[in-house]
């Protein structure tokens, strides 16, 4: 018997969901065992600015073109013979969803916001979903990149290696208020509350979805989901079966490619296996030379889906990844007097994961999931920290009973880290292993039957350096007509303490004191350092206004508590190896305030061929210090790293025999602090599709101006560069 879940329908109803406030330390490393380096004395840390022994100094080049692509054919053509070996279908493409209806597209199906899957249009939460055919036409190579048609997320590019992400304010490198996931598994690091999202580099081809959820998801994904969750779903083994080769070159992404193979074994498992390559070229410094930030990236993973009997299934994915990135630097050295020197530095990146999840159907009604990953990670940036992660997390769904839907789960991770650190920036202990549990439960009610529902859960957690932490949560949503749904919910949730926020050391500037005795800046990790609280209250509105038109409103008021601050401390002299005094920095949790704003996305069919895809983000910032506070740079960095007004405009034009054009604007309103001006980003690009297994595509990015700046890190752990205009060709061959 059809339901209106299992139809996509839904029935009439008759009854009418190092953060800005980082001291301002900069970065400094250690050369010749006697270097700090320093750039200015906001107080603001940063991992970045170093030279150790094992790093190599960039000659201000990428290698030869030809290098280049020579060794990405090589990859591609040894992958392909190993495929060949296999017989397999071809590969196929993803659904286009432009051909879709508006109200399709609001059917789409959603897990992120409650863990358990619902259509689109009745999470009682401001969701965002970019989709297949977002993903083909935005021209984007990166994820950071795709995410700017996002509305309320905040997304700068720092230098060709490097960005800024945050949702709903507080943007900086190290964002820590922002979740980002893949297939469920966490990749927000623990040292510093962030993403190194350079790594994050997956194939886009093998993304079924990009969930974005703006705003608090605590109660079910736990601590530090304060602001956003970002989830990143791959599509399964199934559905990439055959052989896809995708090979380009421009003038900034040159010589990247992919080569894929999906196949079967037996009759119950598909899998899919591939590499991908890819070299960045320099972006323009600020003084007019290369910006010594190019890098590239080697990777291969696999994945597969295993249907193990009627109701069990098994999926297992790994992935391995080896790269360099360019992280010039330029700051003050300590002896023999206070100067500036700088040097260009080439850091070795690796790392890896490999993770599975069982699934079983108990009955029509009950179904459990048991899902374990294991990551590693190893940077030789001023830091040189490693580290390795175990997380272990169980869930269990339960909709047996007439008007209820429960969901429970439990969570465990282990995580290990030990960093050899610089004379600039270190970690006391050097090595710490940290553990967090906890469980969540959530409960959804249909108080009156696919019309008004209500939604209760929350999550109880223990963390390594705060202890125990509850995020409970409460929305409703309202389905007066298939087409509508109005939305409310109140939140609480909570960023819990890095090991930055606990246990560092860091120079953050030198200068020459009185009687001409150094005087250096540093800040100091706070082990009594408390978790940083929000309450959030939303309300949203969800409606198909005609099969062509389709809007989705959200509102909200944020309140925040025991932000981070960084307080000065007593002054004292340090003999050796040669005198000079320290003024020392505190992490203290003595800001609070408020944020309000609005966020609008909407999708219009103007024609049948022409899709448009407007967006507008609002949102203003008000932070406030406590009486004992001496923070000076807190405030106006956590109301300045964010824009008040953003917008975007999408727009997909199918023309005839496979050819389509594509164009997305970005506006971006001005920065405050640190002070950037308003800019817009213009990219547009042509592609053919011939037949179903080969395409081409011709991108132009940034197109409206040869060079701008987007973001400057105050951490800094990252020197900016100028994003520079840019284009590229890519080929597709699926077979």
């Amino acid at each position: 018997m059809e339901t209106p879940e299992s139809s996509g329908r839904l029935p009439k109803c008759v009854c009418w969901p190092i953060s800005r406030t980082v001291p301002s330390v900069w970065a400094l490393g250690h050369v010749a065992e006697s270097s700090i380096f320093a750039r200015n004395t906001r107080g603001k840390i940063g991992l970045g600015h170093t030279a150790f022994v094992g790093q190599q100094h960039m000659t201000g080049k990428n290698e030869p073109a030809g290098a280049v692509r020579r060794r990405t054919a090589r990859t591609l053509i040894l992958v392909l013979l190993a495929s060949r070996a296999t017989t397999a279908w071809p590969q196929l493409k993803p659904v286009d969803l432009t051909t879709k209806s508006i109200e399709d597209l609001m059917n789409i199906r959603v897990t992120s916001v409650s863990k358990t899957e619902q259509t689109l249009s009745r999470a009682a939460s401001p969701v965002f979903v970019i989709t297949p055919d977002a993903i083909r036409r935005s021209g984007a190579t990166n994820i950071p990149d795709l995410l700017r048609m996002v509305p309320g997320l905040d997304v700068a590019r720092i230098n060709a290696n490097t960005w800024a992400v945050s949702a709903r304010g507080f943007n900086g490198r190290f964002s820590n208020k922002l979740l980002v996931l893949l297939d469920g598994r966490s990749v927000y690091t623990p040292t510093f509350g962030g993403v190194f999202w350079e790594v994050l580099d997956l194939p886009l081809d093998n993304i079924d979805r990009i969930e974005v959820i703006r705003g608090p998801g605590g109660s079910v994904w736990g601590a530090n989901a304060v602001n956003g969750v970002i989830n990143i779903i791959s599509r399964k083994a199934s559905e990439t079966q055959g052989a896809l080769l995708v090979a380009g070159d421009g003038n900034i992404d040159q010589g990247f490619g992919t080569a894929q193979y999906g196949g079967r074994a037996g009759q119950s498992t598909d899998y899919r296996v591939y590499t991908k390559y890819l070299n960045q070229g320099q972006f323009p410094g600020l003084i007019g030379a290369d910006g010594a930030d190019g890098w590239r990236m080697l990777r291969a993973g696999f994945r597969s889906d295993s249907v193990l009997s009627s109701k069990d299934t098994l999926m297992l994915q790994g992935d391995i990844y080896s790269g360099r990135e360019g992280d010039p630097s330029s700051g003050l050295v300590l002896t023999p007097g206070p100067a500036t020197q700088n040097v260009d530095l080439l850091v070795n990146l690796s790392g890896g994961f490999l993770q599975g999840a069982w699934n079983r159907t108990w009955s029509p009604h009950s179904d459990t999931s048991l899902q374990l990953s294991y990551d590693t990670y190893r940077r030789n940036d001023a830091l040189r920290e490693g580290r390795r992660t175990f997380a272990l997390d169980f869930q269990h769904t339960f909709s047996g009973w007439a008007r209820n839907n429960i969901v429970w789960g439990l969570t465990y991770h282990d995580s290990a880290s030990r960093s050899d650190g610089s004379l600039g920036i270190s970690l006391v202990p050097a090595d710490r292993n940290t553990q967090l549990s906890g469980s969540f439960i959530q409960d959804e009610i249909a108080i009156v039957p696919d019309c008004l529902l209500l939604t209760i859960g929350a999550k109880l957690e223990h963390n390594y350096y705060s202890g125990f932490g509850a995020m409970p949560s409460a929305r409703v949503a309202w389905v007066p007509t298939q087409r509508q749904t109005l939305w409310a919910a109140i939140s609480e949730t909570e960023r819990t303490p890095s090991e930055v926020d606990a246990a560092v050391r860091a120079a953050a500037a030198v200068f020459p004191g009185p009687g001409g005795i150094p005087v250096l800046l540093s800040v100091f990790g706070n082990p009594n350092f408390k978790s940083e609280r929000l309450i959030a209250y939303e309300t949203g509105y969800r409606a198909v206004v005609s099969p062509q038109f389709s809007i989705d409103f959200t509102a909200y008021y944020n309140h925040y508590s025991h932000l981070e601050t960084s307080e000065p401390s007593t002054p004292f002299f340090v003999n050796a190896p040669s005198p000079y005094l320290v003024l020392p920095l505190i992490y203290e949790n003595l800001m609070h305030g408020e944020t309000h704003g609005a966020e609008i996305a909407v999708n219009w069919k103007a024609t049948r061929r022409w899709n448009l895809s407007p967006g507008y983000a609002f949102e203003q910032i008000h932070m406030h210090l406590a009486p004992a506070s001496q923070d000076s740079t807190s405030v106006s960095g956590a109301q300045g790293s964010s824009p008040v007004h953003a917008a975007q405009l999408r727009s997909h034009l199918a023309l005839a025999h496979g050819l389509a054009w594509d164009a997305s604007a970005y506006f971006v309103g001005r920065l405050t602090d640190p002070e950037e001006p308003s800019y817009t980003r213009l990219d547009t690009g042509l592609s053919w599709e011939f037949g179903e297994r080969i395409g081409l595509s011709l991108v132009g990015q940034n197109l409206l101006r040869d060079r701008h700046q987007e973001f400057v890190d105050t951490t800094g752990s990252a020197d900016t560069t100028l994003i520079k205009r840019s284009a590229y060709a890519k080929v597709e061959w699926r077979f």
